[in-house]
């Protein structure tokens, strides 16, 4: 068992050399990993610096003479995660530990995405009780704050770092008392307001022997999908819940980014999916949401959640959007319409009840989607049973078709 160390030996040597001598001390090896970038280290590292900017296409003195700190962090970041990369499939990589501030975060987290989701990733970091999406993305990577500055060993630095080093030692050493059935696997993604529907139709799945993963359709959930997709860990999609691209395209803050839909079209597995929470943008607090929105329609979801209705026309362009994503699949597709509503706050009596924004929606994806795509329309709202089961149902006749069962 090895542990990797990711950090910068010019500026915290000490303190990664008493992690190291931690772990060392419960009998796992540690590769330490230098991205330090400009002094000397304070040890001799087991992959320098200079092999970490060669690995990123670079040189060491080429970052030192250009003088540009961000460009010097961005570039250790892709050298890290490419050594990261190659230390892990020779098999001297089973855990990975980075300690410092928010230019050694940013170097060693980069390396810790690039990691499967699995292998353990514990960020020591002055960041970490701030805003750690950038940091964490999609990824398994558990932050630990360090409460004071990464400078020196005192007694609190000590307590925080060997806690870190225990954990991992922890992680590596262990094997978990989990026993892992190799079942076709199917990823579901889920919002609170299809929480019904993705219930009714994981039970249905996993009846006829699928594992479900679901993931919470809140930018870094879809993203996270997609990267599971990529990674060959996903066999088949039903992506119920597709909220993220109304954040996409209009403004709001749970957002997966333009490439949602992408991986599970490009693998050519197969997929249903549907619309579920188009009629809502999520914002934080009210006093939060942009003033450009003013006079639009809000549902307070929560104190720190802020909802706002889809309009006729952004449906019809999510609509459009949507077709072209299913159009471009290389495996079996669908898409499933719930005609009575596409979440629990869009059906009758409901604040979000709009059928003509539905019906923009609605028949722009009719009129874009391609013949190769099935079209299941369903005279039901999204969390009715009947809905839940005929996609269920559809990606399970689907998968069986295509083998994967």
């Amino acid at each position: 068992m090895s542990v990797v160390i990711v950090g910068t030996l010019d500026t915290k040597g000490e303190e990664i050399a008493f992690a190291r001598d931690v772990i060392e001390a419960q009998g796992i090896d540690v590769h330490v990993v230098d991205v330090g970038i400009v002094g000397e280290p304070e040890f001799e590292p087991d992959t320098s610096a200079s092999e970490v900017t060669e690995a990123a296409g670079t040189t060491l003195d080429a970052l030192r003479e250009a003088g540009d700190r961000g460009e010097a962090i961005e570039a250790m970041g892709d050298g890290a995660a490419a050594v990261a990369t190659r230390l892990h499939e020779e098999g001297v990589l089973d855990a990975v530990l980075g300690l410092g501030g928010s230019g050694n975060t940013s170097i060693a987290a980069a390396a810790m995405r690039e990691l499967p989701v699995g292998v353990p990733k514990v960020m020591v970091s002055t960041m970490a009780s701030g805003d750690t999406e950038p940091y964490v993305g999609a990824r398994d990577i558990m932050m630990l704050y360090s409460v004071a500055d990464i400078e020196g060993l005192n007694q609190l630095s000590r307590r925080v770092i060997s806690n870190a080093a225990l954990a991992v030692v922890g992680m590596v050493a262990n094997d978990p008392a989990v026993e892992v059935e190799d079942r076709p696997t199917v990823g579901i993604t889920m919002f609170g307001v299809t929480t019904p529907c993705v219930q009714t139709a994981r039970e249905h799945l996993e009846d006829r022997g699928y594992e479900t993963i679901v993931f919470h359709a809140t930018g870094t959930g879809g993203r996270a999908m997609e990267s599971l997709i990529e990674e060959g860990v996903i066999d088949g999609v039903l992506d119920i819940t597709t909220t993220e691209w109304a954040d996409e395209l209009v403004g709001g803050v749970l957002s997966a980014g333009p490439e949602r839909l992408d991986a599970a079209a490009e693998a050519g597995i197969p997929q249903v999916v549907s619309v579920g929470a188009l009629d809502m943008v999520n914002f934080g607090p009210r006093d939060s949401v942009p003033e450009e929105f003013e006079g639009r329609q809000f549902h307070v979801h929560n104190p720190q959640v802020t909802l706002m209705r889809t309009t006729p026309e952004e449906n019809a362009e999510l609509g459009e959007i949507l077709a072209a994503k299913l159009n471009a699949a290389t495996g079996p597709t669908a898409l499933a319409l719930p005609l009575d509503g596409v979440s629990m706050l869009d059906v009758e009596g409901e604040p979000f009840h709009d059928p003509e924004a539905d019906a923009a929606l609605f028949d722009a994806l009719r009129d874009g989607l391609d013949d190769d795509v099935e079209l299941i329309e369903v005279d039901a709202a999204i969390n009715d049973d009947e809905f839940a089961r005929t996609v269920a149902e559809r990606l399970d006749e689907s998968m069986r078709a295509a083998g994967v069962v």
